[in-house]
């Protein structure tokens, strides 16, 4: 999910907690939002809060890793973020000997700091308003009535042809990201920094860190340490730069200071992060489709899946925490799908949906225009065509592509030009390919009767929503050939297929054929969900766009 510096604002009251509506933009606080910041609370101006022109704690609050925010407290580049944030690096770190989920860490130098591979850090350097460039773009484009004005992939071109046109210095770390907002009413230009060398500095363990874990997760209040540290690193002058001992902690330009003197009942309180993305402006089919597509598949499926999981965690150390950061990462939007379907019924969100659209249409028609009628009917057949197809992608994606580590086999495609070209460099060369994606495969997948028992779990709970005559194709195989025993299916792919382990690879690679990958069970499974995402992809083509 992609994620944008936004900021949301709330004071603490004797009895409640009282938030302001909505996320405000940063770029917008000084016209929009400085006078109520002021009236509930704000002491500092609103220019150290966010200034476009100079240092303010805008710089300060970090985007950490793919989706969650970081806040640098200290001039040396330490980061302070939540342990679920930090939950993969220390099960990155973590094995059976130093089991850092369980036992935390402190690094007391920063020799034993750990580096992270995989791990980013980015600041946000700039935020522009270039709603008045995209809209000329647009008007150049030769589909004016398509969908470029919400398209990722033509922002990003005409992100490019801005900062070229700005003459905005672009290194090998930064990154651009156009982001159309209020629907394509306005458009900002972020500037990023990306810094790679990020290492682990401390972590809680996991009885302080993941206290309440999943059941007090999405809940209020929580009481856990849910944070962990992290050090940002870079070359010798200060430029974000891939890891290297000779590397040295980041001299920051600001950073946050922490306050020992505590909170007051009614102190003024903000938030600044990276909160994602919000649904403020759906209709209520929208909502209701969202509750019984992408909810109900999330908390069903997802919910069988770690069932299995925990069972296995719970009796083997090593597969407890080879899969803590999966187990984790699912549970998240598990229980956040189950928290969010009841708090949709229990605040009448559906009914209150339907009051607020039918003032919105019945101002239409006190203006005597019908477009307000046109295009809410039109979001509703849109909502009514896609939701079969949407249903089906949903059950595919919870239960055969997220669920299964083991559908991460490597691609066969190359081999399989080579055999027909029967060429024997190419063949070669293939092979070697082919080796070193197997070795990486086989290096995350450890544990595959625990991968046996998910596949078996999951096939028979996609069955268990899927009418027979719209499963993906690979049931006709399962149906004909194993007289609809999954388990014996899978079974038989994990005894039998190329993938199914190192030793069946080994002996494959040795004498590979078109005939031992166009019948491998393992292979034609992978295909069968990569055809069923396609097909719901196409019956959902026209309305997406």
């Amino acid at each position: 999910m992609r994620k944008q510096i936004l900021f949301t604002i709330f004071s603490l009251a004797t009895l409640s907690i009282h938030a302001d509506e909505g996320m405000w933009m940063l770029t917008d606080l000084k016209t929009q939002n400085a006078v109520a910041m002021r009236e509930l609370g704000l002491e500092i101006p609103v220019e150290e809060v966010y200034n476009a022109n100079g240092l303010s704690l805008k710089d300060a609050v970090v985007h950490f890793g793919g989706g969650c925010t970081g806040e640098v407290i200290s001039s040396e580049g330490l980061v302070l973020t939540n342990h679920h944030c930090g939950y993969g690096a220390i099960q990155q770190h973590s094995n059976v000997e130093h089991d850092y989920l369980t036992e935390g860490f402190w690094a007391m130098n920063r020799e034993a700091e750990l580096p992270t591979p995989g791990l980013t850090v980015t600041y946000i350097d700039r935020i522009l308003d270039v709603t008045d460039y995209v809209t000329e773009q647009l008007k150049k484009d030769p589909d004016p009535e398509g969908v470029n004005y919400l398209s990722p992939s033509y922002l990003s071109k005409v992100a490019k042809r801005f900062a070229k046109a700005e003459n905005i210095e672009i290194t090998p770390a930064t990154k651009l990201e156009l982001k159309a907002f209020y629907g394509g009413n306005k458009y900002y230009m972020f500037i990023k920094t990306v810094y790679s060398d990020i290492r682990m500095v401390g972590a809680p363990p996991s009885s302080i860190g993941k206290f309440g874990a999943d059941t007090d997760n999405w809940m209020w209040p929580r009481h856990t340490g849910d944070f962990s540290l992290f050090r940002i690193y870079a070359d010798k002058d200060g430029k974000p730069a891939a890891y290297s001992k000779d590397n040295v902690p980041l001299k920051v330009k600001k950073h946050l200071t922490i306050s020992l003197a505590g909170v007051q009942e009614g102190d003024f309180t903000f938030v600044m992060g990276f909160p994602g993305r919000n649904w403020r402006y759906m209709i209520s089919d929208e909502v209701e489709e969202r509750m019984q597509t992408t909810n109900f598949m999330r908390q069903h499926v997802r919910g069988a899946r770690q069932k299995v999981l925990m069972d296995q965690m719970l009796k083997d150390p090593a597969v407890r925490i080879h899969y803590a950061s999966k187990y984790a990462s699912s549970a998240n939007y598990w229980k956040n799908a189950i928290g969010m379907n009841e708090g949709l019924v229990r605040l009448n969100v559906l009914d209150t949906k339907r009051a607020q659209q039918e003032e919105l249409l019945a101002r239409g028609r006190e203006k005597g225009d019908d477009s307000y009628q046109k295009a809410f009917d039109e979001i509703r057949s849109i909502v009514a065509h896609r939701r079969d197809a949407l249903y089906h992608q949903q059950a595919i994606n919870e239960a055969l592509v997220t669920a299964l580590d083991f559908m991460r086999i490597p691609s066969t495609m190359e081999m399989v030009a080579a055999l027909k070209s029967k060429d024997k460099e190419k063949i070669k060369e293939a092979k070697l390919n082919l080796k070193k994606e197997a070795d990486k495969y086989f290096a995350n997948v450890p544990f595959p009767e625990v991968e046996k028992m998910v596949g078996k779990e999951m096939l028979k709970t996609y069955v268990k929503y899927i009418p027979a005559e719209q499963r993906i194709n690979i049931f006709e195989i399962i149906n004909s050939r194993f007289k609809g025993n999954i388990d014996a299916f899978v079974d038989e792919c994990f005894e039998h297929s190329i993938f199914g382990s190192p030793q069946n690879f080994e002996k494959f690679i040795k004498k590979p054929s078109l005939y031992k990958i166009g019948y491998d069970w393992m292979v034609l499974f992978k295909y069968s969900i990569t055809d069923g995402i396609l097909k719901t992809a196409i019956a959902m083509k026209e309305a997406n766009q």
